[in-house]
């Protein structure tokens, strides 16, 4: 993967009773964002995505511009080159872990064709480590191997940047550990411009390199795991410090 520069959002929307006034960058690593339910966090990734509109705000990854509201600019979801990984992964039961990859991959047919299709999917597949798994049905696989079939099927179009939400909450106890530390090492060797959303304190210390906290629809807090942990901003935020020392957040 070819290293990306930093994402950088202010987007602005009221979505129900939310308003969603938030200001983040990600550095070119893992962003973890956390907070409490209610507060924002999935609608932030949609607004990012484009799926949602934004009343006024700016998307910038890498130099280029995704979101512009002052300019008129406002590029969309199938052209912004964001690689999105949702709570379920969605992935199509009907469809081999080849043929979920591979439908990705010709989304963006007009970049690659035929051969050069074919490798993308064994790349992907040999990269992520499921390439046995090739012709299995998706809907046989475990939970940590279906993660690995969705992260799969976004890195196969060479995304500008990742967003993954609650990437571990469908996993038992087991299988988090292992998954987290699959991801903490997989996406600290990708340095792409990643955002992660989770409410568990172990997946925001050990995956993101930067934590934002999102309170209400905005950042109260953003910083290091260690610099949080120092001078928490908010109730919320000594909570979870005070989870992690006590050896929860672990999804037990």
């Amino acid at each position: 993967m070819t290293a990306a520069q930093s994402l950088r959002a202010r987007v602005t929307a009221r979505i129900g009773r939310l308003h969603l006034d938030a200001e983040l960058e990600t550095g070119r690593g893992t962003l973890a964002l956390v907070g409490p339910n209610g507060s924002g966090k999935t609608s932030l990734l949609s607004l990012l995505l484009g799926v949602l509109p934004a009343e006024r705000g700016r998307v910038e990854v890498g130099g280029a511009v995704l979101l512009d509201t002052r300019a008129g600019i406002d590029v969309p979801v199938e052209e912004r080159g964001i690689g999105y990984v949702p709570q379920d992964y969605a992935l199509f039961p009907h469809l081999s872990v080849r043929e979920n990859v591979e439908f990705a991959v010709r989304s963006a047919a007009s970049r690659r064709r035929g051969a050069a299709r074919a490798e993308r999917v064994d790349a992907m597949l040999h990269e992520l480590g499921i390439a046995a798994l090739a012709h299995r049905r998706t809907q046989t696989l475990s939970g940590g191997e279906q993660q690995r079939v969705a992260l799969a099927r976004a890195l196969s179009v060479g995304p500008r940047a990742l967003l993954l939400d609650e990437p571990l909450a469908a996993l038992d106890v087991h299988s988090r550990r292992e998954v987290r530390a699959f991801l903490a090492d997989y996406l600290r060797a990708l340095a792409l411009p990643t955002i992660v959303v989770t409410h568990d304190a172990a997946d925001a210390r050990l995956l993101g390199q930067r934590i934002a906290v999102l309170e209400a629809g905005r950042v109260t807090q953003a910083g290091t795991w260690e610099e949080l942990a120092a001078r928490p901003a908010s109730r919320f935020v000594e909570e979870l410090v005070a989870s992690a020392r006590g050896g929860g957040g672990g999804g037990e």
